[in-house]
């Protein structure tokens, strides 16, 4: 058995019975797989540390080039670049260019939302303890 559909005996239901009227509006509700498959992706590039490094970055100083972003992140150019060729490629990133510099941003207001209600729930998690 895949430890993925382990169920411990505090996790199981006591009594099986199962709200048929919940679980209806509930699975209606739910983003198609084609959704979540993008979710997960958009997740998957936050949980990286170098790129939520770089995506830091762009919050907190706006409209930012690549020496800018590493010099800021005290990491390579390269590391930098990789990065955003893949929060680029993912619509998490645009980028703008001025003759041979190109300035990156945040694409858009849900990026900086999300990013901003996730350093809030850390720091909320921070000030429990």
């Amino acid at each position: 058995m895949s430890s993925a559909s382990y169920v411990t005996p505090a996790e199981a239901c006591a009594v099986r019975v199962v709200d048929a009227q919940k679980v209806a509006v509930v699975s209606a509700s739910l983003p198609d797989a084609e959704t979540i498959t993008e979710l997960a992706q958009v997740f998957g590039l936050l949980s990286d540390p170098g790129r939520l490094r770089v995506i830091t970055a762009l919050l907190e100083g706006g409209e930012m080039c690549v020496c800018d972003i590493a010099a800021s992140c005290r990491t390579s150019e390269s590391a930098v670049s990789h990065a955003l060729r893949l929060l680029r490629a993912n619509r998490v990133v645009r980028v703008r260019r001025a003759g041979r510099i190109a300035y990156y941003r945040l694409d858009d207001s849900h990026v900086r939302l999300l990013l901003d209600l996730a350093l809030a729930h850390v720091g909320h998690r921070e000030e429990e303890t």
